[in-house]
């Protein structure tokens, strides 16, 4: 595996390394081979990807041929209604779920 680094910029080539890496399975195989897998464990992960993966076609084909719809348009739709109902009330402050967390320790220390 080859990485050109252009301009010295070391942290861009790294995010390409690791997304050739991500790719390739090379994080998924690095986690799998930490410990020992049985044949049998084996076999029956990779019956359900395969199972997985055959799924994941049939869906994409539908999709294609217009006999579903498309769940990612929706489901963006709706994250993107949440977060705007979130902003929306909040005013910056709690409830919105954001922050550091900093305005909601100093209630909790009742000396």
């Amino acid at each position: 595996m080859q990485v050109l680094v252009r301009d010295n910029n070391i942290d861009q080539a790294l995010r390409v390394l690791k997304k050739k890496m991500q790719r390739e399975g090379v994080f998924r195989e690095m986690k799998q081979r930490k410990s020992y897998e049985k044949p049998s464990e084996k076999k029956n992960r990779e019956k359900g990807e395969a199972i997985r993966r055959a799924r994941k076609l049939a869906r994409k084909k539908m999709v294609r041929e217009g006999l579903i719809a498309d769940p990612k348009k929706k489901l963006m739709d709706d994250k993107k209604k949440a977060m705007m109902g979130q902003r929306g009330g909040a005013g910056g402050g709690m409830g919105g779920g954001g922050g550091m967390g900093g305005d909601r320790a100093g209630p909790r220390r009742s000396f």
